[in-house]
């Protein structure tokens, strides 16, 4: 393989000293480009009457007087809406041995877990029973389970009397 021609001490500076002329050719295209040292008014951005970004100002005349007291920062006062306590529902499923079981709410889908110790009467799945609901470990408990006003079901006693 040939060697590269050899160059010289001369034209090693001379190449050195173009690229050098280069560099500085190049720098100096940047500081002209470069609008850093721009005015800070031409930096801003203005938001229209619409919501457009625009670079002039808003006219000052179509500016809207806005009373101050007429701004109410607060969150509307809660309207007291009594809620009746009293729920109706069907018993969906009812485990004797270990005495709770689960309510189905009529008016919604909503079941709520019961104890037979929280029932004023005798129950049965299927029954239809009034509740009111109260905070448990978990969740919502149906408590006070009663029948509706009315004919009231017999006992199991008297239905085997009944039967008998």
């Amino acid at each position: 393989m040939a060697r590269p021609p050899a160059m010289s001490k001369r034209d090693n500076e001379k190449k050195r000293e173009t690229k050098r002329l280069e560099k500085q050719k190049r720098k100096e295209e940047r500081k002209l480009s470069n609008n850093k040292g721009a005015a800070l008014e031409d930096m801003f951005m203005y938001v229209d009457e619409n919501g457009q970004l625009t670079d002039t100002p808003p006219e000052l005349r179509k500016k809207e007087d806005i009373d101050l007291e007429s701004i109410v920062i607060s969150t509307p006062k809660k309207t007291e809406e009594e809620e009746n306590p009293v729920h109706k529902g069907r018993i969906e499923y009812f485990n004797e041995s270990k005495g709770f079981g689960f309510v189905k709410e009529l008016a919604s889908v909503n079941k709520y877990f019961f104890h037979i110790s929280n029932a004023k009467v005798e129950i049965k799945e299927g029954n239809i029973v009034f509740f009111e609901l109260e905070r448990g470990p978990k969740d919502m408990n149906a408590v006070n389970l009663r029948f509706e006003e009315g004919p009231k079901p017999e006992s199991r006693e008297s239905q085997e009397e009944k039967e008998n």
